[in-house]
């Protein structure tokens, strides 16, 4: 991948910000520009290609909507449908539409797990706030 030129015109408060980093880090501010853009852009290209607009997006969403999709959990009923499909199982061989559904549910929990694990990283990102504490706190 070769390096790309990009002209960059930023507010004062934010070049003074980067120009503080670049005096402690002691490194270039390219650098530090690069390294602020590669973490507040997160490679996302490890994920289904499907789910690559939506991993993207929440990189713009609040603190409150990454919580909420940190808090989010596929239906109870749907997880009920799907340890009893892998239940049946370990018992017998589902049938093809059993096997069909009980592969959408895997899927479905895949994205609901990718999508909480992309907001914790968003926001661990944020603000260096401890995300396993008191999580109340934060939501506001």
């Amino acid at each position: 991948m070769s390096d790309q030129t990009v002209t960059l015109h930023l507010p004062e408060p934010i070049l003074r910000r980067a120009q503080r980093a670049t005096d402690v880090l002691q490194c270039p501010l390219e650098d530090v520009l690069t390294a602020t853009l590669a973490a507040a852009l997160p490679n996302i290209e490890d994920a289904p290609p499907e789910m690559w607009a939506e991993l993207a997006r929440m990189t713009w969403l609040s603190d409150q909507a990454l919580w909420i999709i940190a808090h989010s959990t596929m239906p109870t009923e749907r997880q009920e449908q799907m340890q009893a499909l892998v239940e049946a199982q370990s018992q017998r061989s589902l049938t093809p539409e059993e096997q069909e559904t009980l592969e959408a549910l895997r899927r479905e929990y895949g994205r609901v797990t990718l999508r909480k694990s992309h907001a914790y990283a968003l926001l661990s990102m944020r603000g260096g706030r401890p995300l396993l504490g008191d999580v109340q706190s934060y939501e506001r």
